[in-house]
């Protein structure tokens, strides 16, 4: 594999705080039935908002991911770029649930401690409707385009869904509708790893002693499913460090450390919950265009799954293209990749 960034984590990186912004966004109604107090959003926003509002896109991340989208789609998000900062107002939230300073399980309840086990489980459907708390707070009335890959776009079709006014444009890219029995399984077996890790304590476990084992394998699950088979063996094949640890073995150990000093257990659990139960029914209230790109080597995310959607969404009425990626990075492809998507994105953009 000549690309040696393949194996640096992107938007699995640690994210800078410079320039997160947070808005309070009150009390949110769940879908659950149970009411999030006090909740607060973190966002940051790139470039300038035009007088007229009308050249704002919200970029929603991954399931590791944070509101700076420069920094882990920096590929694609930045001055000059697909989705250009001179030219658009790019917005990037952190999802309700998570834990770069939006509310989640480790933030801080009415009591004065940690929700840990007491936070409610959260929807895609209820990160979109925080979300939107924020695009009125900005003055937004319509997004130009609704963007994200994995995760995020599955909040990016919801907002199609349960906004169709505000959303011009939608670009989906490694995702999906809902999830299939298989990808359902990588998540479960993460979160498995997560709860019997004697640290875990049902979920409230110290804020500075979470179960970091369990945490560390969840993270070792993630990256096998993130990459191809030919990626890893290119990179890695059967080599050894001079201690005689196999690299690979020692890549996926390293991967899981490092995530559990950025990440908190019971948000991994919640966000990885919430896209397993995502499963949109119809699609008739959609008003936006649709593009929707996946990968050849990305297994975890297979093309079908687009082309399915694409069925769907053409069966109501939407416009929807879509386009298949020859890349061998697997899943991560949609964090690597600025020239083919780019190119697509900028084609879809122009009006």
């Amino acid at each position: 594999m000549a690309d040696d960034a393949l194996f640096q984590e992107n938007e699995r990186t640690a994210p800078s705080n410079e320039g997160r912004q947070s808005v309070s966004i009150g009390d949110l109604p769940l879908r659950s039935g149970d009411v999030l107090t006090d909740v607060r959003v973190a966002f940051q926003t790139f470039g300038q908002l035009s007088s007229e509002k009308d050249n704002a896109i919200l970029v929603c991340h991954a399931l590791s991911g944070d509101a700076n989208c420069a920094q882990w789609w920096e590929r694609l998000v930045g001055p000059g770029k697909a989705i250009d900062t001179d030219r658009f107002f790019v917005v990037g939230t952190n999802a309700l649930g998570g834990c770069q300073g939006t509310t989640g399980p480790a933030s801080t309840a009415s009591d004065g401690k940690a929700y840990g086990s007491r936070f409610p489980s959260v929807t895609v459907e209820d990160m979109v409707s925080a979300q939107d708390r924020v695009r009125q707070h900005l003055g937004i009335e319509k997004w130009a385009l609704v963007t994200g890959g994995s995760m995020g776009g599955m909040q990016a079709l919801e907002w199609a869904i349960q906004f169709p006014e505000r959303v011009e444009r939608v670009w989906m890219t490694a995702s999906a509708a809902r999830h299939s029995a298989m990808q359902i399984g990588f998540n479960e077996a993460a979160r498995q790893a997560i709860r019997r890790d004697p640290g875990f304590m049902g979920g409230d476990y110290p804020l500075d002693t979470q179960p970091s084992g369990g945490l560390a394998v969840a993270r070792m699950i993630g990256h096998l499913s993130y990459l191809s088979e030919d990626a890893f063996q290119a990179k890695f094949g059967r080599e050894r460090r001079e201690d005689g640890v196999l690299q690979v073995a020692s890549y996926l150990s390293y991967q899981g450390e490092k995530f559990t000093h950025r990440f908190d257990a019971n948000s991994l659990l919640v966000l990885s919950q919430a896209i397993d139960d995502y499963d949109p029914t119809h699609f008739s209230s959609v008003q936006a265009s649709f593009l929707l790109t996946s990968f050849t080597s990305d297994w975890l995310y297979p093309s079908w799954q687009s082309v399915d959607l694409l069925r769907e969404l053409r069966v109501c009425g939407a416009r929807a293209e879509w386009h298949e990626i020859d890349l061998p990075y697997g899943h991560d492809a949609f964090l690597l990749d600025g020239e083919q998507q780019g190119s697509l994105v900028r084609e879809f953009l122009r009006y």
